[in-house]
């Protein structure tokens, strides 16, 4: 017993001082790993904006036409506050959007698992309604619910609840068969087996549609400012192109896609937080 606990007191001992002798962190390496992947995107992103720069340069492009991105920089730096209080604006209107789209097709796949009937019944006009262009609706809901956040919200939620709605009920029908059988032989009852076993099983899904969804309420955030609004970044590309301000339209479309991009990241690392036992879709 005692030669173990010295060979075993020993081996943790070196192990130790092997992982402080090489500095290794787990965190750090990491990081490393996260920066190092993205060393090639970074790369590509700098040649293509040096090609962009020579091309405005070497041919003198007119900035309406295509402004070099030295312009869009500073055009960046100069109006940035303008800029912040329109990404303000549309973050709102996605946010509220995001989280109710989430809700309204979480209640709508767990309905169709738990309710056989009702699934025969929404299931397809769920997906009649898919395909109902969305941007034909945004002036019926401008009419409907005026220029305020309502109309935004709303068509974020029609653009936005599908992917949710129908990959959390694809993780809700893909449970483990054995395991709902095993919970029915033990007396438990259909809204038992959903809450103990497809549902958990589901979350896995129902990230994977929830990231979609994320990037579907920026786009719906957009369109609803076009269709009709009185500020938003959205709001702002529409008045720059009125004015042939090519520069500030290119400078709103890189606030929208940080915006997209910081939302999408936050859902990521809540995956990653929470999630993380489960498979990667």
């Amino acid at each position: 017993m005692n030669t173990t606990s010295c060979v075993g007191g020993n081996t943790n001992g070196s192990s130790s001082s092997a992982m402080a002798s090489t500095g290794a962190n787990p965190s750090n390496t990491a990081w490393f790993g996260a920066l190092t992947g993205l060393m090639p995107a970074l790369l590509l992103s700098v040649v293509l904006l040096v090609l962009w720069e020579g091309i405005s340069r070497i041919f003198k492009l007119p900035e309406f036409v295509l402004p070099p991105p030295s312009s869009i920089a500073h055009l960046l730096l100069t109006k940035q506050a303008t800029l912040s209080v329109a990404a303000w604006v549309t973050a709102e209107e996605i946010l509220y959007g995001f989280v109710l789209s989430t809700l309204v097709g979480m209640v709508i796949a767990t309905t169709i698992a738990r309710f056989e009937v009702m699934g025969r019944a929404v299931y397809p006009l769920m997906v009649l309604f898919q395909n109902v262009p969305k941007i034909a609706l945004a002036p019926l809901f401008i009419l409907w619910f005026g220029y305020d956040l309502a109309p935004k919200i709303v068509l974020i939620v029609v653009m936005a609840f599908f992917p949710v709605a129908l990959n959390m009920l694809v993780g809700l029908r893909s449970t483990d068969p054995n395991l709902v059988t095993l919970l029915r032989t033990v007396g438990a009852s259909k809204t038992e087996i959903l809450l103990r076993a497809q549902i958990p099983n589901s979350l896995p899904y129902l990230m994977s549609g929830i990231k979609i969804a994320i990037t579907l309420s920026v786009i719906g955030a957009i369109v609803g400012e076009f269709a009709g609004a009185s500020a938003g970044l959205g709001y702002m590309i529409q008045f720059a192109s009125t004015q042939m301000d090519t520069s500030l339209v290119f400078a709103a479309l890189i606030e929208i896609s940080i915006l997209g991009m910081i939302f999408y990241y936050a859902i990521e690392y809540l995956e990653w937080k929470y999630l993380s036992w489960g498979p990667k879709l």
